[in-house]
């Protein structure tokens, strides 16, 4: 880490129904983040527009842009103007019928330091993202900034302790998640707590397993689909984990927030010492990690 003490954001938010209105919002966060010396802020899953993959329409491919494009170079000027970096989340046409999930992670210097294309691709009700996004190419490979090593995941991943493990065998000095997730509102209040619960928990647990610091930032509101018959109610509850899992800071569930809180990243390698994990991993036994189930 190029620094002993890091000042996160991340900007959580009720999604506009233009990606200019939620551009404009963004930037007003990043600008308040800035004021409080943030050098890193996070931005929410598919920032630009509303949660399209509710429903399953091929017209929802327009909303797809290019990177570098419109929005990675409106952010870049952006980061090099308050000399921050900053990690947004687009859907990124790559080719005619080739479409990611993607976080772009641009640099102090307005540079584009690199992207990371979303891996494990839901599809559950409500979320048909299989539909529009290919799994990603790109590996579990963190990206170096002026700040530090990144290691940039996206939402379905955070269940998974496999993408966490590889980022941190790779280097990454911090695990980033944008986020899109919420209730269904038929749910009772018990079950809207017991999701919530597990959320947090599976990644306070790659914190602890991996001795990191994990950003998750989701978005907020209600959504429902144009004709109105579903709807998500994201639940935001963005936080800031430390490397022993303990809560650093949090967002409320129902608001618009830029959460902002100094990280101690000596504290990873402090950890690291007393919990030594890496050491004492049994790598010859887990080759069978790379079966789909063992029977």
């Amino acid at each position: 880490m190029k620094t002993a003490q890091l000042t996160v954001a991340l900007v959580q938010h009720r999604c506009h129904k233009t990606p200019e209105e939620n551009l404009e919002t963004l930037e007003k966060g990043i600008r308040s983040a800035s004021r409080e010396g943030a050098k890193l802020v996070l931005l929410q899953e598919l920032h630009n527009y509303p949660y399209f993959c509710q429903t399953e329409e091929t017209r929802f491919f327009d909303l797809a842009e290019a990177i570098p494009g419109a929005t990675t170079e409106r952010l870049a000027r952006l980061a090099k103007e308050l000399q921050l970096v900053i990690v947004a989340s687009l859907f990124e046409r790559r080719a005619a019928g080739v479409y990611h999930n993607t976080a772009a992670v641009l640099d102090t210097d307005g540079s584009l330091a690199g992207c990371y294309r979303k891996m494990h691709i839901p599809d559950d009700p409500g979320y048909h993202e299989k539909f529009y996004f290919t799994p990603g190419d790109l590996g579990f490979t963190p990206i170096d900034t002026s700040i530090g090593r990144l290691g940039v995941l996206i939402c379905w991943d955070q269940w998974y302790p496999e993408a966490a493990r590889l980022m941190a065998l790779a280097g990454a000095e911090l695990l980033l998640y944008p986020t899109a997730i919420g209730w269904d509102d038929r749910d009772d209040e018990a079950e809207q707590r017991r999701q919530f619960g597990a959320w947090r928990t599976i990644q306070q647990a790659h914190a602890i397993a991996n001795g990191l610091p994990v950003l998750c930032c989701n978005r907020t509101g209600i959504e429902s689909t144009e004709d109105g018959s579903a709807s998500i109610h994201f639940w935001g509850g963005s936080f800031v984990a430390g490397p022993q899992g303990e809560i650093l800071a949090e967002a409320p569930h129902n608001a618009d927030h830029v959460l902002v809180t100094p990280l101690d990243m000596r504290h990873s390698e402090e950890i690291r010492r007393i919990w030594p994990y890496f050491r004492d991993r049994q790598i010859d036994a887990y080759g069978d990690l790379t079966l789909r189930f063992r029977d």
